[in-house]
């Protein structure tokens, strides 16, 4: 089913959405797209258009850290990455809000799934949200994850059920750093499934199917 996008801007960042044909008597998924560190929407959007999901409301948000030449980020790195980390999840959780009002008035949708999937920085900032987010998480496809310094002093979220896609032969992300995030969330209650495989830093075809096929089943 095609998806139609519109680009709008919510607190003053530039959020995709992207809708489906989308029916309140059906059971029905916000699903948000976190684009990695230094990049754009648009990137997510690229991948996420192959996922074939049917009642799903698409959410390309922006990152709030300006990487320069318009491109974005969740957080910053360095001495101030705590503080930037809690200002990502103060934002995400205000994407979330939006979007289920959006899900309320215009489809009348009151009950739905929510759920993150991303890529590097943004499977990172799922990995987060998952533990620390004001808002319970259905499900987080994570691709090349990984755990940033977190705040001290939040709430542990409700467990999610967790998908962690990571490569053996990542360059960027290592196995063993996106091996450890995975065991904080099982730590912490969360399901998770682990699916090392011998691919590089990237999302493959192989991952979208993967990640399709766990947000309609699992």
């Amino acid at each position: 089913m095609p998806i139609k996008y519109t680009v709008s801007q919510w607190n003053k960042k530039k959020i995709i959405i992207g809708e489906t044909d989308m029916q309140a008597t059906k059971p029905a998924t916000l699903l948000i797209g976190l684009h990695g560190a230094e990049s754009t929407p648009e990137n997510m959007l690229v991948l996420g258009n192959q996922l074939k999901l049917s009642n799903t409301l698409f959410i390309f948000p922006e990152g709030p850290v300006d990487a320069d030449n318009e491109r974005w980020s969740w957080w910053l790195d360095g001495p101030k990455q705590k503080e930037s980390v809690y200002a990502y999840i103060e934002f995400i959780s205000g994407v979330i809000e939006t979007s289920g009002q959006h899900m309320r008035d215009k489809y009348n949708i009151s009950s739905y799934d929510t759920c993150l999937w991303g890529f590097s920085q943004g499977a990172a900032a799922g990995l987060v949200y998952a533990l620390q987010g004001k808002h319970s998480i259905a499900k987080i496809a994570s691709v090349c994850g990984f755990l940033p310094e977190l705040p001290d002093g939040l709430t542990k979220n409700l467990p999610s059920t967790i998908l962690g896609i990571f490569g053996s032969n990542d360059d960027v992300v290592p196995a063993f750093l996106a091996e450890h995030a995975l065991d904080e969330l099982k730590a912490n209650d969360h399901k998770v499934t682990v699916n090392e495989t011998s691919q590089g830093h990237e999302i493959t075809e192989e991952n979208l199917k993967q990640i399709c096929n766990f947000l309609i089943n699992s």
